[in-house]
């Protein structure tokens, strides 16, 4: 059992991000017996590791391992490894986050309604007073019959699928590995492998991208996989910027491969104030936030007791 646990969850940015003693009271009520610490800095939290049976960050680096006698466990809010600098050994346990499906999956249904109903055009024209109704009704379309392929269809990718199928849509989710179809799935679904996505993408409306980062994902697609797209697909991403060159998706958005994208996430955060995209009207452009939510850190805790749960039920053999 973990006896003392540091918290050094805080963000300059977003405050749904920030580890608060409301949080660190919902831990402490069901597990009393643990000493729960919250650290504002890091000075305070590399004085305090050598005490600590177990953390809750953002990030940890390699050389912090020193100071780390009695680590048994370093638990993170996020879903990729981009920020944790060491490996799973057997006396330390590494946990991910994986609660954030349902709050990307709202950003993308989000994204695919302000395509898809042209959200963006009945703004520019209310705010010119204009009631464009023959111009804006010319842009819309809907997600009935609709084709969405999702690249990487781990548990954020099916919970995605899993809020666009009730809408009529058909599901493909691409995977490096088998998987059991979902419950959700009817008879157009499918899941197929990575290697059969050249195949896939000339049948897709939606394409949307839940990859991780890493060298297994770098420069995935391609542009070649870009022009395999019918010129009416919508492209999002929510996964990692890494996947493809950003100069090949803007050539795509500019020649009309694509009609339109969804961005949360880049080769380089934040993006460049030069970039291409900010000027783009067919581009919605959020900055790595399709997951936040007031409930964020919430979730990671409610996350973390069941984790704690399983595991004393496991080493008392239940």
């Amino acid at each position: 059992m973990i006896e003392k646990i540091l918290v050094y969850l805080t963000h300059p940015h977003v405050e749904a991000w920030n580890f608060e003693p409301h949080h660190k009271d919902i831990l402490a009520r069901r597990f009393p017996q643990m000493e729960v610490i919250i650290c504002l800095n890091s000075r305070d939290f590399l004085d305090r590791l050598t005490e600590a049976d177990g953390v809750l960050v953002w990030y940890f680096k390699k050389e912090w391992m020193e100071k780390s006698r009695r680590l048994k466990l370093i638990a993170t809010p996020a879903a990729g490894a981009d920020w944790i600098d060491v490996k799973p050994t057997g006396d330390l346990k590494i946990w991910f986050g994986v609660f954030h499906g349902t709050m990307m999956a709202e950003s993308v249904l989000g994204a695919v309604c302000y395509f898809l109903k042209a959200f963006g055009l009945s703004r520019d024209m209310q705010k010119k007073r204009k009631w464009a109704r023959v111009k804006i009704s010319q842009r819309f379309r809907s997600l009935y019959r609709a084709r969405v392929t999702i690249l990487g269809f781990g548990k954020i990718g099916c919970t995605i699928g899993g809020f666009l199928k009730p809408f009529g849509c058909t599901i493909t989710g691409v995977k490096r590995t088998a998987i059991p179809a979902p419950d959700y799935f009817n008879g157009e679904d499918r899941i197929v492998l990575s290697a059969k996505l050249p195949e896939v993408l000339p049948e897709t409306d939606h394409l949307i991208l839940v990859l991780p980062g890493g060298s297994e994902t770098q420069g995935l697609l391609t542009q070649e996989h870009f022009r395999m797209l019918p010129l009416t697909c919508y492209f999002y991403n929510v996964g990692r910027g890494n996947v493809y060159k950003e100069t090949d998706l803007i050539e795509a958005l500019r020649n009309g491969n694509i009609a339109g994208a969804y961005l949360d996430v880049f080769e380089t955060e934040p993006l460049a104030e030069d970039s291409s995209l900010w000027e783009m009207e067919n581009v919605l452009i959020q900055p790595h936030l399709s997951a936040a939510s007031p409930q964020y850190l919430e979730l990671f805790v409610r996350e973390l007791i069941e984790r704690f749960e399983k595991e004393n039920s496991i080493a008392q053999g239940l």
